[in-house]
C-alpha cells in the first residue's frame, strides 16, 4: 500500500481555497488537451495555465476555458511560483525536464509513467481509494504523483466491488487497446493505414511496425518502439499496487484494436457457487460506474468516449452458472485526466494560498 494513504472514511475532497498557477507540459498531447478540458469541467482554481510543449508544437493556438492562448516552450523560467505541473508528454520529455520543476518548488503529477519508480514517487488512484477508505495525507514537500494506468483504475474499481459482496474465485480479463493510447502518432498512423489499405497503397508502419487497421493483434512487430507485453506488466503492476490485496489480480490478455478511442473489457468473473447477473450488477453499483441495461446501448467505445463513468453491462455465462461476464467501455484520456486533476486538488492541502505574489 501507499505510505501516503490511511485506511479511513473519505468523502470527495474540495479543491482548497485560492488561486493556483499551473503548468501542463505535453499540452499539444491528447493527454495534455484532456488534462486542460478536466481542469476546466472541475473549475479547479487556477489563475494562469500554461500550455508547454516541444519545438513542434511552439506557437500553436488552444481553447482555454473562454479564451485562445498559445504554446510555449519548456524552459526552467517558464515553472517559477507554478504550484502544479501536470506531464502529458512521452516519458523522454518527463524524464528530462521533472527534476528542474520539483527543484522549482512544484507539485509534480505524472501521466507518462516515466516517474513511477522514482523514490518518493507515489501511484494514484483517487477512485480506487475512496472506494477502499483510504486517504491520501498530503506532504508539505510531496513527491511526484504518478497517475495508475487508466485500464488499472477500471479493473480495480469493478473487482474490488464485486469481491467485497461476493468473492471471486478468478477474474480473466480481455482487454482491447485504442490507437490513442499512443498518442497522436498512433491515431495518425491508424488512419492513414485504414486509407492506404482502401487505395492500394504500401501501409506506413512506425508506430506498430505491423497492419493495425481491419486488424487485431495481439503483440507489435518487432520494430516497435512500444510493447503490449511492457504494457500488460504495467496494468497488472498498478493494479496490484493500487488495489493492496482487496481483489484478485485478473489473469489478462491485451489486444490492439483498430479503433481510435476508449479502451473495452471482457471480463468473466468466477466465483465458487451460482450467482446471478442481478447480484453483481448490485454489487458494481456506485460512483463512476455506468450500468447499462439490455434496453439501452452496449457499452462501446463510442458512447464511452467523453465520459468519466466506466459502462457496463453484466450478462450471464450461458456455460456456467457461476460466473457472469462483464463487458465494459471507458475513456482511457478522460479517466486518466480525471486521475490526474483529482489528485492536484488533495495536494492542494499543502498549498492553501497557492504560491503567487
Amino acid at each position: 500500500m501507499n505510505p501516503n494513504l490511511k485506511t479511513a472514511t473519505l468523502a470527495h475532497p474540495e479543491p482548497a481555497r485560492g488561486f493556483y498557477r499551473v503548468a501542463i507540459v505535453g499540452a499539444a498531447s491528447l493527454k495534455g488537451k484532456e488534462v486542460a478540458e478536466v481542469l476546466d469541467e472541475r473549475n479547479f482554481p487556477s489563475s494562469e495555465v500554461k500550455l508547454l510543449d516541444d519545438d513542434q508544437a511552439l506557437g500553436q493556438l488552444e481553447a482555454l476555458k473562454d479564451e485562445v492562448t498559445f504554446i510555449q516552450s519548456v524552459r526552467a523560467e517558464q515553472f517559477e511560483h507554478v504550484d502544479f505541473t501536470f506531464f502529458a508528454s512521452d516519458a523522454e520529455s518527463t524524464r528530462r525536464n521533472w527534476r528542474q520543476v520539483l527543484k522549482s518548488g512544484s507539485a509534480i503529477v505524472d501521466l507518462s509513467y516515466a516517474l513511477e519508480d522514482e523514490p518518493g514517487a507515489a501511484l494514484r488512484a483517487p477512485w480506487v481509494e475512496r472506494l477502499l477508505g483510504q486517504v491520501f495525507i498530503p506532504q508539505l514537500q510531496p513527491g511526484p504523483a504518478v497517475v495508475a494506468h487508466p485500464v488499472s483504475v477500471a479493473l480495480a474499481l469493478l473487482l474490488a466491488r464485486v469481491h467485497a459482496a461476493h468473492p471471486l474465485k478468478r477474474a480473466v480479463t480481455t482487454i482491447f487497446q485504442p490507437a490513442s493510447e499512443h498518442g497522436q502518432s498512433g491515431m495518425d498512423e491508424l488512419h492513414q493505414q485504414t486509407v492506404n489499405l482502401l487505395s492500394f497503397q504500401q501501409l506506413p508502419k512506425k508506430v506498430y511496425d505491423l497492419q493495425i487497421a481491419f486488424n487485431m493483434v495481439a503483440r507489435y512487430g518487432q520494430e516497435s518502439a512500444a510493447s503490449l507485453a511492457s504494457l500488460h506488466d504495467r496494468v497488472l503492476k498498478h493494479y496490484t499496487q493500487i488495489v493492496g490485496g482487496r481483489a484478485p489480480a485478473p489473469a489478462l490478455l491485451m489486444v490492439q484494436a483498430p479503433v481510435f478511442h476508449s479502451h473495452a473489457f471482457a471480463i468473466n468473473l468466477q466465483f465458487d457457487g451460482p450467482i446471478e447477473p442481478a447480484q453483481v450488477s448490485a454489487a458494481l453499483t456506485g460512483e463512476h460506474v455506468a450500468l447499462v441495461g439490455s434496453d439501452d446501448d452496449a457499452p462501446n467505445n463510442v458512447n464511452a468516449a467523453g465520459q468519466s463513468d466506466i459502462l457496463v453491462s453484466v450478462m450471464p455465462d450461458t456455460s456456467d452458472r457461476a460466473s457472469v461476464w462483464l463487458w465494459a467501455a471507458s475513456d482511457n484520456l478522460k479517466v486518466a485526466a480525471s486521475t490526474a486533476v483529482e489528485c492536484a486538488e488533495e495536494m492542494a492541502a499543502t498549498r492553501p494560498r497557492g504560491q503567487i505574489q
